[in-house]
């Protein structure tokens, strides 16, 4: 937690609550357009994709004073990896723990999981930092652009 601290509770989403994921995602992602461009696949996110990752797994939301601020998604695969997936926090409460405690609740929801997996760009250090303070560690890069390396990482359950 930074020198300050947000007051949020996490909870499950719901198939109500998609429309609001899905705005927080691309207000989320619209701080990385400087980084990336503009054609960030986050930015077309919409209430049926995250109606798919509950269909799929979990979504949860961190609210404050009943307002959505975050977000993050999990779904486990066969062999045992939990893809993680738009972990996001509203510019106005990041570096306060939010993204962290979602994280956290998120590894919690998936006790049989062998391993956790996620992704993100090679130019959001931010994320890199906090995804490497929770035991991530990097394995692999994949250029997908010109302006985008994914950097994937791995956390296993004895992390």
């Amino acid at each position: 937690m930074g020198p300050e601290s947000v007051d949020v509770s996490v909870r499950r989403a719901t198939a109500d609550d998609a429309a609001a994921v899905a705005a927080l995602v691309r207000d989320a992602f619209e701080t990385e357009v400087a980084a990336y461009g503009p054609d960030l696949p986050p930015l077309r996110e919409t209430a049926e994709i995250v109606k798919g990752g509950l269909e799929r797994g979990v979504v949860l939301v961190a609210e404050r004073d009943g307002q959505i601020v975050g977000s993050v998604r999990g779904e486990l695969r066969d062999d045992g990896t939990c893809l993680v997936g738009r972990l996001v926090v509203l510019p106005e409460v990041r570096r306060l723990g939010v993204a962290r405690m979602l994280a956290v609740e998120l590894e919690r929801l998936f006790p049989t999981a062998r391993r956790f997996e996620l992704f993100t760009g090679h130019l959001s250090v931010g994320a890199l930092a906090l995804y490497e303070s929770l035991g991530y560690r990097r394995f692999r890069e994949e250029r997908v652009s010109t302006t985008t390396v994914l950097v994937y990482l791995e956390k296993s359950r004895t992390a």
